[in-house]
């Protein structure tokens, strides 16, 4: 089953970590210096935060597959929907892993779907998304 994400920039981490926390009721379930995540079961969320973002407010959404077949399925459809698709296989993004479709949405709202391999210890780079004419930043974007 397939889990929504979403990821946030704020200013100040450990005032969003309070904030989250007692919103979701429950602790990250990872927490770095720089960085947050939630695997929430209710609402099925991975929720991220980091410190990363050009500018506090939405980074990117996405959807978080369990298996490759599933990330597969998830990049056909994307193909279908007649917009730029970048693949980026065995990214380090966000201390984790991940073989990953990126794309934008009409609005121009980054979207990535991804597959996690593995953790791994650094954050990884942030740059920006750049699909024909449109480019919009996101964490660890190709």
């Amino acid at each position: 089953m397939k889990r929504f994400h979403v990821h946030v920039a704020v200013h100040d981490l450990q005032q969003s970590i309070r904030f989250y926390s007692a919103l979701f009721g429950a602790r990250p379930s990872v927490e770095k210096l720089d960085y947050a995540k939630w695997m929430l079961d209710d609402p099925r969320v991975n929720f991220a935060i980091s410190t990363r973002g050009n500018q506090p407010g939405l980074d990117h959404l996405g959807i978080q597959a369990e298996s490759e077949a599933e990330l597969e399925e998830v990049g056909s459809r994307l193909a279908q929907a007649d917009v730029s698709v970048m693949p980026q296989k065995g990214a380090s993004c966000c201390y984790a892993k991940s073989d990953k479709y990126w794309t934008l949405d009409p609005q121009g709202v980054a979207w990535e779907s991804f597959h996690t391999l593995d953790s791994v210890p650094t954050y990884g780079s942030d740059t920006s998304i750049e699909l024909g004419e449109r480019k919009q930043a996101a964490c660890c974007a190709p």
